[in-house]
């Protein structure tokens, strides 16, 4: 039994996927995130960086919460605000899709949209946080949860490993793992380095993105949900075993295989994650066990990564990608 919403958060699904490669020689599992109740696995970041402010003495029940999102931490921490009862103003920009953006409002939370980038930077991720530093100085007694830097974002997902290793155990060769904030990533490598576990950490970052490599010239992207134009402060090198940049494309190529092969509708951060397993296969020994967390839900992105219009618009016709068997398939990987 159940008390509040906020309490099913966590214990999400892992499921063997045995369609998605062909013939696979490895073991692969996926940790479903879209099973938490707003849809994404940032409801544990979101509740975890709220819960500990409580508890802190830095949100009161008259507290404003003001954060930056491009949409799932935004969700998140919607349902975290409307469940404790929160005034909550979620900073984005024009890049955050129509669905997160109605998903958000129908919380009760308000939308303080940037409609341009930084002057000095061209990017909107800077933009926003600038307003919600202006936004927080303006406002008597707001909070910035400060996702990119909080470490109980990172936290959160110690329980995550948890519920993994509870099921698996802890011989787990292989944790591929989106990148955003950090957070995920921080909180898993922190767990598997306290526990002494032999886990390899495979990154997904997206071309454009500065995380791993500050001085690689920034790109722009159609895709949320993974990479940042902006290191986060939760970075720390040698987290990762590897990291693997993906463009929009794979992104799309990857979550339409995803839904054919598995029926798992799922958003563009899976997507890569999808388009990473494709690139790394064959370094993968035989019989390793390999964990995919598949963050979010893919209903976020009917208007985009799977509308067939959207795509064209912006790639072309390129169904055949994804219908067409994989010996055949010629999308260019970008490394």
């Amino acid at each position: 039994m159940h008390t509040g919403v906020l309490s099913t958060i966590g214990n999400t699904p892992l499921v063997k996927l045995e369609r998605l490669l062909d013939e696979n020689s490895f073991d692969l599992y996926a940790k479903l995130e879209s099973f938490n109740p707003a849809g994404s696995m940032k409801d544990r970041a979101a509740l975890s960086v709220i819960r500990n402010g409580i508890e802190a003495g830095l949100i009161k029940p008259d507290t404003v919460i003001v954060e930056s999102s491009s949409g799932n931490m935004g969700i998140g921490l919607a349902q975290a605000c409307s469940s404790y009862n929160l005034r909550f103003i979620c900073v984005v920009d024009p890049k955050a899709t129509r669905q997160n953006i109605n998903i958000i409002r129908a919380y009760g939370a308000e939308i303080d949209m940037v409609m341009e980038p930084d002057a000095n930077t061209g990017e909107f991720l800077q933009a926003r946080l600038t307003r919600v530093v202006e936004l927080q100085r303006t406002i008597v007694n707001s909070y910035w949860p400060n996702q990119y830097a909080n470490y109980y974002n990172a936290v959160s997902h110690h329980e995550t490993m948890r519920e993994i290793i509870a099921e698996l155990g802890e011989d787990i060769d292989f944790l591929f793992c989106a990148t955003s904030t950090c957070g995920t990533l921080r909180g898993c490598a922190d767990f598997i380095r306290d526990h002494g576990m032999r886990t390899k950490i495979i990154a997904v970052d997206a071309v454009g993105s500065v995380i791993f490599d500050d001085e690689k010239q920034k790109q722009k992207r159609l895709i949320t949900g993974h990479g940042a134009s902006v290191r986060p402060s939760l970075f720390r090198p040698g987290m990762a075993e590897r990291s693997v940049l993906v463009t929009d494309l794979e992104c799309i190529v990857g979550c339409r295989r995803l839904v054919s092969r598995e029926a798992i509708l799922a958003g563009g951060s899976t997507g890569a994650i999808v388009a990473t397993l494709e690139r790394v296969r064959e370094n993968i020994p035989a019989h390793a066990t390999c964990v995919a967390i598949f963050p979010d839900r893919g209903e976020r992105y009917l208007d985009t990564i799977y509308s067939d219009a959207w795509v064209a618009e912006h790639f072309g016709e390129v169904s055949h990608l994804w219908q067409q068997p994989r010996e055949n398939e010629s999308c260019e990987m970008v490394m």
